[in-house]
């Protein structure tokens, strides 16, 4: 099974080997049909620090690195 892979926005580098990704999805509202916008943070896991607030990555599932650390950030998008 191929592991998920989303897009976001980093919002905080404060964490050592860590990183914590926005990801915006658009949903559909079940009665008025209204796209909507939500957001969720992950943390992810970042071995070298290089990301900064304000860069987009794209982050991938992984086995757990820690409590709250299931996702590994694989590439900077633009």
């Amino acid at each position: 099974m191929p592991k998920r892979v989303l897009r976001g926005v980093v919002v905080s580098d404060k964490a050592d080997k860590t990183v914590t990704v926005k990801v915006e999805t658009l949903v559909k509202h079940p009665l008025y049909g209204k796209f909507i916008k939500r957001s969720k943070k992950y943390a992810a896991h970042d071995e070298q620090n290089k990301y900064k607030i304000g860069d987009f990555v794209a982050i991938q599932e992984c086995p757990p690195i820690s409590k709250c650390k299931t996702w590994v950030v694989i590439e900077q998008s633009a």
